[in-house]
């Protein structure tokens, strides 16, 4: 799910359980997992529909803060 789409939703009343996880390919790395009802899960995705990752977790934080969202989990 892209920035836009999660504002939108948020936006919406629509809630995710956010989960910051270390990459899988670069475990110095941190990606964004939203989990929906339904079993539904989305990461969060840049405009060319790639996972985003960041090597810096206080950018992450900032970016999900950015988005609207107040909590998130964090697995390591």
């Amino acid at each position: 799910m892209n920035r836009q789409a999660v504002k939108t939703k948020h936006a919406e009343g629509v809630t995710f359980d956010t989960h910051l996880i270390a990459n899988p390919t670069n475990p110095k790395e941190w990606i964004v997992f939203f989990k929906k009802d339904a079993g539904r899960s989305y990461f969060l995705v840049d405009d060319n529909e790639e996972v985003e990752s960041f090597g810096h977790l206080d950018d992450l934080i900032a970016e999900l803060r950015d988005l609207g969202l107040k909590t998130a989990e964090i697995h390591f």
